[in-house]
């Protein structure tokens, strides 16, 4: 039984009960992309979203907004030769700081919500996993 299987197709879920590497496992296994943004060094909403954009790959004309990262999100492509094709994306270490309080991480992960609602329309797996650097 995959690990995958034990966690719904669309989910945005805290990092802290899974291991990063079986996940990474699970969903190279299940011929997932994976994309994983290291937010360690970010303070702010801005550099948050530069590391999202390094991460997970995103166009040069991603716009560094919340909305431009709804559209590059429902923009990506998942292999459709995959018996199951999905993303599994990791947001690590989000800063929690006066410059990206709960209020932005919420509305961030809001965001990464509305794009697991788009993808469970189009019938790919979607989910995010993500940790907060306290």
């Amino acid at each position: 039984m995959s690990l995958l299987s034990n966690i719904p197709q669309q989910a945005v879920l805290p990092l802290s009960a899974y291991d990063l590497a079986a996940l990474k496992r699970a969903a190279e296994s299940a011929d997932q992309s994976f994309l994983h943004a290291d937010c360690s060094a970010a303070a702010d909403k801005k550099s948050v979203l530069a590391a999202i954009g390094r991460g997970f790959r995103l166009p040069d004309h991603f716009g560094m907004n919340l909305d431009a990262l709804y559209d590059c999100l429902t923009d990506l492509v998942a292999d459709r030769r995959a018996d199951k094709p999905g993303f599994l994306m990791v947001l690590d270490k989000l800063p929690d700081s006066d410059e990206f309080d709960a209020k932005s991480r919420n509305a961030l992960l809001d965001v990464f919500r509305d794009a697991a609602d788009f993808f469970d329309d189009h019938d790919t797996g979607f989910r995010v996993f993500y940790s907060v650097n306290k």
